[in-house]
């Protein structure tokens, strides 16, 4: 009878112990606890229903260290074991500290919950709390953002539709973005092998819907996995599509020529531009890295990419024409999407002669590879500007925008866009059967009194398909390295331009756009005029 009394009484104690443990402590004291409650929140889903971002409950494990029932020191040893994410001095420390709650780890597997519920320690708690879970993990991380330690989003479209995602938290209705996560996962993965290849700093790209301004893909390389966001480096949390400035280089050609052919200022294309020496303008002295050194057309200005060339057009155009132009296509501003953290491009101070003919060719002017891609879809797709988003719109909903160019125009530069590609520096972006156009740009990095020689940002813009347009793409790599199988060269005819090639095969398909091997669109259509290229060099660069 004694000891079964005593075996009541002490059961007695423990169980009121663990009572008072559960009623009477502070879950979670203010000031106590490493991690917020994530509020209710809706999910996040690409173009076609793929989950890019979920609430779920998961499993958490705390301790309350001024209730600990067992030796500090045993109980430490066991959490170290089983826990490697901090030594056994640290949980020894925790365990002493007397406050009434620490977290230990959130995001707990159900095995190692089920090994530290078997320490058997009442002071430890185990939990369920709400998570947020970016399935996809990597996949357009700069476009998701992530929510930081006490649940706020801190980037991407997290911040964008923070309202709205709690708002629609208790209805079960999903946000749609216009991202289509088959796209985004194979501009990623080329882009991601461009990078290694020729050991870049970073690369970005974009897809993006001509006719609407949807985004489909955009990337910023190297990403981060927003489920659990640890940072080498502070500038890869920079979204590079949206966030940083680059001189484009060459890819500004297409921009100038459009501006040529609607303002009057080129009315034929066999019009020729002398390039037979550089050009000397003051000091300054323009130049082409692949000189042909003899009059140039029109169509051979882009397929040789000729800055003399261009540069004589844009000084017939003058700086109050080539700025009204620019800033029709939003070169003088941040880019136009639902993003906050958006670059502001670095515009000239002085249209001086020789700005106006730099900034022609992408020297001089700094914007994002966004600005850059909504600008080509306004020179394909009759010549209608429209501002950009990363939200899926419904059919026959996209914004009515500013016309920049005429439709004929607009004719003409898919002709010189398809020319460039079939004939000229654009020929490694070609994906056969897609009817590509483009053009290719390779700049020197800007540095303090000027460029830096040996570092190039090298970008592709590229459309298909290019008798009917319905996608801008774009690739940019930051500082690449030639590579034996590229002759040692770094520019974008042979860095950029083949991640666009096989970015365009993966990809054509799956956005209902089929090859068509037997050619169905007679490519003669596209070209400006029936010519061959004189004297062109197969390693022709910008």
């Amino acid at each position: 009878m004694v000891m079964m009394l005593l075996f009541i009484a002490a059961t007695a104690v423990v169980a009121g112990k663990l009572v008072w443990m559960a009623v009477a402590s502070d879950p979670a004291p203010a000031g106590t606890s490493t991690y917020g409650l994530i509020p209710p929140r809706a999910d996040i889903v690409d173009r076609n229903g793929v989950t890019l971002a979920r609430t779920i409950d998961a499993w958490s494990i705390a301790v309350h260290p001024n209730q600990l029932m067992n030796p500090p020191d045993v109980i430490a040893a066991k959490l170290a074991a089983i826990l490697p994410d901090r030594s056994e001095a640290e949980y020894l420390a925790i365990l002493r500290s007397g406050k009434r709650f620490v977290y230990l780890k959130r995001r707990a597997l159900p095995e190692i919950i089920r090994q530290v519920n078997a320490i058997g320690e009442p002071a430890i708690a185990l939990g369920r709390e709400p998570e947020r879970l970016y399935p996809q993990g990597n996949l357009a991380s700069h476009v998701m953002g992530w929510l930081d330690q006490d649940g706020r989003p801190t980037s991407g479209m997290e911040r964008v539709l923070d309202a709205r995602l709690t708002a629609d938290a208790g209805r079960g209705r999903p946000v749609a973005l216009s991202i289509d996560s088959r796209v985004q996962a194979a501009l990623e993965t080329e882009l991601n092998a461009a990078m290694l290849k020729h050991s870049a700093i970073g690369a970005s790209g974009l897809v993006l819907d001509v006719r609407s301004g949807e985004v489909l893909a955009m990337t910023s390389l190297p990403s981060f996995n927003p489920n659990a966001p640890s940072f080498g480096r502070v500038e890869d949390l920079a979204n590079k599509s949206t966030l940083n400035v680059y001189e484009l280089g060459s890819t500004f050609k297409m921009i100038t020529m459009a501006n040529a052919i609607e303002s009057g200022v080129v009315t034929s294309m066999s019009k020729r531009y002398d390039a037979t020496v550089p050009l000397q303008i003051g000091r300054f002295k323009i130049k082409d890295d692949h000189p042909q050194k003899r009059f140039l057309d029109v169509p051979e200005i882009l397929v040789h990419s000729s800055n003399i060339g261009t540069a004589r057009i844009a000084d017939e155009i003058g700086p109050q024409r080539t700025a009204a132009f620019f800033r029709k296509l939003g070169f003088d501003a941040p880019a136009d999407i639902e993003l906050g953290a958006k670059g502001r491009p670095l515009w000239p101070k002085f249209w001086a002669r020789t700005t106006t003919m730099t900034v022609a060719y992408g020297h001089g002017i700094a914007v994002t590879p966004l600005h850059l891609a909504s600008a080509y879809a306004a020179l394909v797709n009759g010549g209608v500007w429209r501002p950009a988003t990363l939200l899926k719109r419904p059919p026959g909903a996209a914004p009515q925008g500013r016309r920049v160019i005429s439709e004929a125009t607009s004719a003409r530069m898919r002709q010189l866009m398809r020319l460039v590609v079939m004939k000229g520096t654009g020929r490694k972006a070609d994906a056969p059967g897609f009817r590509l156009g483009g053009k290719t740009g390779t700049a020197e990095k800007p540095q303090a009194g000027g460029y830096r020689k040996n570092a190039n940002v090298s970008t592709f813009a590229g459309v298909f398909p290019m008798d009917d347009p319905r996608y801008v793409i774009i690739a940019m790599l930051d500082e690449p390295k030639g590579t034996a199988d590229t002759f040692g060269y770094a520019t974008a005819a042979w860095t950029a331009g083949p991640v666009i090639a096989r970015t365009v095969a993966r990809v054509g398909p799956l956005l209902g756009v089929m090859p068509s091997l037997t050619r169905d669109v007679d490519e003669s259509e596209l070209l400006p005029l029936l010519w061959e290229p004189k004297g062109a060099d197969p390693h022709a660069v910008e």
